[in-house]
C-alpha cells in the first residue's frame, strides 16, 4: 500500500518523543526526560502547527480567499511556517519584523518568497524607534493600515485563538497517546504563549494532576540588555511571569503551575552537551526547556515520573548566534 504525501501540510504533526538517557545520567535525573522533537515538522519547528491551524481556520471562515495575502508580525519560526504553507497553497505572505533575531530565520523566510518589512522600512515605525516610543499599538496600527490598503488578511498569531487550539487539538493528544497517558509534567518555553496555553487546556481536561511548567529567560538573557549583547539571547521567547504585559495567551497565571527561569549561558551549555552526548542539535529555546526539565527531573519526588519537554526547533537557524559560536 503506497504512502505518498501530496502537500507539506501533511508533514505537520506526529513528531516523535525521545528519552534523553545520556543526559539523564549526566544530570542525576530521577525522572524520565522525554523530548518532543518538533523539528520533525515540515519546516522544522513547532510553529508549523499554529500556522496551519490559523490558515485553515481563515479558509473555513472565508477570511482567506484563493491567491490572497497573509500578513503577520514575526521574525521567527512562525514567519517561516506561514511562508512555506502559503507557498504550497498559493498565497502571498508579507512579514513585518524588528531586527534582533537570528539572520538565518530571515533568510529562510525570504527564500520561501515572502515579502519582508523591517520596522525601519516603515516611516512611522522608524520614527517611533528613533524616538524610543515604539510599542505594540503603533506596530499593530501600521500592519492594519497595510492590510486594508492591500486587501490582505492579518493573521495575528499573538491573538489568534487558533494558535493555542493547534496544540489542544494535536500536540497534547500526541503526547498522551505516545506515553499511554503516563504524563506527569509538561515543560515548554513561551513566545506568543500559544503552545503553553493549548497544552495546559488539554491536560487540565485530560488529567488535572499533570503539572504544567512554563520556562522563560532570565532578565539578563532577554533582548536589548547589556548582558544579552555580550552573551546572546534565547531566541524567539518572551517573558510571561512577573512582567507588566505578559503575552495575551498567558495573562492568566493559572495556566501554568510553576515557572523556571533559564539564562542564555545555561541554555548554551545544554545545547552543546546535547549535541555531543545525545546527537541532538537543538535551538536555544529547546535547550533552555531541557535545562528546566532537568531541574524538575532531579527532584526526589519525581522518581520514575515522565517529564515531557517541547523542543521547538533544531539549531541550524542559530549558527550565526553566540550560542553556537566556536569558542564554547
Amino acid at each position: 500500500m503506497s504512502h505518498i504525501h501530496h502537500s507539506i501540510t501533511e508533514l505537520i504533526g506526529h513528531t516523535p518523543l525521545l528519552e534523553l538517557h545520556n543526559f539523564e545520567k549526566n544530570h542525576n535525573a530521577q525522572g524520565h526526560i522525554l523530548a518532543k522533537l518538533e523539528y520533525f515538522n515540515a519546516t522544522g519547528s513547532v510553529k508549523d502547527r499554529a500556522a496551519l491551524s490559523m490558515i485553515e481556520a481563515a479558509e473555513r471562515e472565508g477570511k482567506l480567499k484563493p491567491g490572497g495575502e497573509i500578513v503577520d508580525l514575526t521574525s521567527g519560526n512562525t514567519g517561516i511556517a506561514l511562508a512555506a504553507i502559503a507557498a504550497a497553497k498559493g498565497y502571498k505572505v508579507t512579514i513585518f519584523f524588528e531586527s534582533g533575531g537570528s539572520k538565518e530565520r530571515i533568510q529562510v523566510i525570504k527564500t520561501y518568497g515572502a515579502q519582508l518589512f523591517d520596522y525601519k522600512d516603515i516611516p512611522e515605525l522608524k520614527k517611533a524607534l528613533e524616538d524610543g516610543t515604539i510599542c505594540d499599538n503603533i506596530v499593530i496600527e501600521a500592519i492594519t493600515k497595510y492590510t486594508k490598503e492591500h486587501n490582505a488578511f492579518f493573521i495575528n498569531q499573538c491573538e489568534n485563538e487558533n494558535n493555542p487550539l493547534a496544540h489542544y487539538n494535536t500536540t497534547g493528544p500526541e503526547i498522551w497517546e505516545d506515553t499511554d497517558g503516563k504524563v506527569d509534567y509538561v515543560v515548554s518555553m513561551a513566545g506568543t504563549g500559544g503552545t503553553l496555553n493549548g497544552l495546559s487546556k488539554y491536560f487540565r481536561e485530560k488529567n488535572p494532576n499533570v503539572k504544567i511548567i512554563g520556562v522563560q529567560a532570565t532578565p539578563d538573557s532577554r533582548y536589548f540588555t547589556p548582558e544579552a549583547e555580550k552573551n546572546g539571547v534565547i531566541d524567539g521567547v518572551a517573558p510571561f511571569a512577573n512582567v507588566a504585559e505578559p503575552p495575551t495567551f498567558l495573562t492568566d497565571s493559572s495556566i501554568y503551575d510553576e515557572y523556571i527561569e533559564v539564562s542564555t549561558l545555561q541554555a548554551k551549555a545544554v545545547a552543546h552537551e546535547l549535541a555531543e552526548h545525545e546527537g541532538l542539535f537543538l535551538g536555544t529555546s529547546s535547550a533552555a526547556g531541557i535545562y528546566a526539565a532537568s531541574i524538575v527531573a532531579a527532584r526526589p519526588e519525581n522518581n520514575d515520573k515522565n517529564i515531557v519537554v517541547i523542543t521547538a526547533d533544531n539549531g541550524f537557524k542559530y549558527l550565526s548566534t553566540k550560542v553556537y559560536a566556536l569558542n564554547k
